[in-house]
Order: structure tokens, then sequence, then C-alpha cells
């Protein structure tokens, strides 16, 4: 059995190089009508493959992301519209379904837990609010964009930690408990400080109406998340079912957000799509440096350590998606939340993996055995 699966995979590699040799053929002969499909077919094979290795598992997703998004750069028109519906309209019940996603795995016993560690949450919630604004300032004006584009980056800047943290908080071999309190606190606080960091720091770029943009959190956060930990409560074990479905919900949610997005804003992309993804990855990685170190600077042991560096890097740039669609008519403020939640998934993966393969020595590795990941999606 073993054999056949690997032969399948195997399989999978070689059709991907035969999709990636006829995506070479169609641009070169300018075939475009085909190019992007023969793209988005090389990517899905290789996240297929992927699913074969223990290691590269955890890119599938993302993977299947550039998939999406291939189709959309070569063919925005059918994410654009369809029929006289426009497709921008789907932004945000996609987020709020993801939000509530979040609520029905949200219990009592996590919010026990935040008063069980004041301290750490304290602390990785105010790096997360104070590191990734400043980086995200300081990026956007380095690369000198044009300011709808410089607004998008200060905006994942300040939007709160993104459920993916916890999935690579459990792979680092980091503490889950303050990674979850962490990102439930950073989440509920998110419509006052988001907005209000917002002005601060971009409002002399875009146009921010902080009293609206308070409502549209609490429209997209609040409400579907408190919807959720009602769901969960009320139904108690019968909503284990939710805990399988919402998931893949999310995670197709999240390609649907990224595709409409993308397509939106692509003329815009192609002029300064490189300078965006190098602008993301210096913004994402300064994060996880500077949360890891401010962590071992206050005392934190390597566990603790690990999981702000995590939550302080680890943006809810599905969320920063569907409020620049609100605060701005212009496409180009979703095109830095678009591109930070794969890139936050490809840097956060190989951390995780770095960090699971090295047990931290400061303090004896908890059992874990009995410790089960939470099964969420990656956001973007």
């Amino acid at each position: 059995m073993a054999s056949l699966n690997n032969s399948v995979y195997k399989f999978f590699y070689a059709l991907a190089a035969l999709f990636l040799i006829a995506y070479i053929f169609t641009v070169v002969q300018n075939i475009y009508g085909w190019a992007g499909w023969m793209l988005a077919a090389c990517f899905l094979s290789v996240a297929l493959a992927f699913r074969g290795h223990s290691f590269l598992k955890g890119f599938a997703y993302t993977i299947m992301i550039f998939a999406a998004v291939s189709l959309a750069m070569y063919y925005p028109a059918y994410f654009k519209t369809v029929g006289n519906f426009n497709l921008s309209a789907v932004i945000v019940p996609m987020l709020q379904l993801i939000m509530f996603g979040m609520g029905t795995e949200l219990s009592l016993k996590d919010f026990s837990r935040i008063v069980q560690m004041p301290k750490g949450v304290v602390v990785g919630v105010m790096c997360h609010y104070i590191i990734m604004p400043m980086v995200g300032f300081g990026v956007a004006h380095m690369f000198n964009f044009p300011p709808e584009i410089a607004a998008g980056i200060i905006l994942v800047g300040c939007c709160p930690s993104g459920l993916a943290s916890n999935v690579m908080c459990y792979l680092s071999r980091g503490n889950l408990a303050l990674s979850v309190s962490v990102t439930t606190v950073s989440t509920l606080v998110a419509p006052l400080l988001t907005p209000l960091l917002m002005r601060l720091l971009g409002g002399s770029l875009i146009e921010i109406h902080f009293l609206d943009m308070v409502w549209e959190m609490v429209k997209m956060v609040v409400l579907p998340v408190a919807l959720g930990v009602l769901v969960h409560y009320l139904l108690k074990e019968r909503a284990k079912w939710l805990n399988q479905v919402m998931p893949v919900t999310s995670m197709i949610g999240i390609v649907i957000i990224l595709v409409v997005i993308i397509a939106k804003g692509r003329d815009a992309l192609l002029q300064v799509g490189g300078l965006i993804i190098l602008a993301t990855f210096i913004h994402n990685t300064f994060g996880y440096l500077l949360g890891y170190f401010s962590g071992r600077l206050l005392k934190f042991n390597e566990r603790d350590s690990r999981t702000i560096a995590l939550e302080v890097g680890m943006q809810n740039a599905g969320l920063a998606s569907a409020l620049a669609s609100k605060i701005s008519s212009n496409a180009s403020v979703a095109l830095a939340p678009a591109i930070f939640g794969p890139m936050m998934n490809i840097t956060g993966s190989l951390l995780a993996s770095w960090w699971h393969n090295r047990v931290p020595k400061d303090e004896e590795l908890k059992n874990e055995s009995s410790d089960e990941p939470i099964v969420i999606a990656q956001n973007t």
C-alpha cells in the first residue's frame, strides 16, 4: 500500500513537470489563453504531490492558493463579476463566516486560560500591536509606495494575529494555550485598536473614518465570533461536526477572498508586485525576530518566546483584505494583505519546522502527546 501511495505522489510530480513545460511553451508561443490554466494545473499537481511528504505537506494549501491566484492574474474578468453581480460583495460575508468558525473553536476554558497567564497574554498582545504597526509603517515609507499600497501594508500591521499562528505554535513546540489566548484577546480588542492605529499611522495616506471603521470591525469580528461562541456553548458535543466543516469552509473562503482581490487589483500588482512581495517578507520576518527577542528580553522561557514570535509575525490577513474593501474603493489597498497571507504561511511553516526539531533547552518539554492540534484554516 505504501509503495502504491508513493507511486501516486510521484505521478503528480511528473504531471506538474508536464504542465510546467506546457506553460513555458504557451508563454513562448504567446498562447496566453491557455497559459494561466497550465500554470494553475502545475501548482495544483505540486500541491497534491506535497501531500505525500511529511514536511512539504504543510505547504500544500499555500500552493493551492498560488493555483487560484494564477487564474485570477491571467483571467481577472472571471473573478470580478458574475452577470451583473459584483463579486467584491462576497468578501465581507466570507470573512464573517471565517470569524464565526473561530468562535465555534472557542470555549469558556479558553477564556479562563487568559486569567491564568495574564503576563504572557498582555506582553504578547502589546508586542503585536506595537511591533507590527511600526514595522509596517517603516516598510511602507522605506519603499516609497503609492499612498494606497502603503496604506495596505500599514493596515496588515494594525490587524490582530491570525489563526494560523495557533497551528504553527503547536508545530513549533510552543505554548499552545498562550497562543490561543493571545489570538483571542488580540482579535477581541481589534475593533478599537486597529482603527485607532490605522488612523494614527495611515491617516495621511488615505481617509480613515474612525467610527465607521470601528463599526465595520464589530460586524466582521465581534458579532460573528460571539455568535460562534454562543453556538459552541449551546450545542456543546453536538457542535463537533462544525469542527470538521468550518476549517474546510474557512480555507475555501480565504481562496475566494484572495482571487477576488487579486483580480480587482491585477494591473497595480503587475506594476509593483515584486516590491510588494519583498516588503511583506520584511514585514513578516521582522515580526518574528522582534517578537522572539522581545520575549527573551522580558525573561520569558524558550517556549513562550517562540509563541510570542509567531503571534507577533502572523497577521489576520483575511480580515485586512476585507477591511481594505470597506475603507477604500481603490483595489490597491488590498494588495499587501492578499500577498501577506501566503507569505506568512510559507515563512511560518519553515520556522515551525526548524523549531520542531529543536527541543527548548531552558526547561523540560512537557509531554504534549495528549494535546490535539487546533485544526483551523491558515488565514491570509
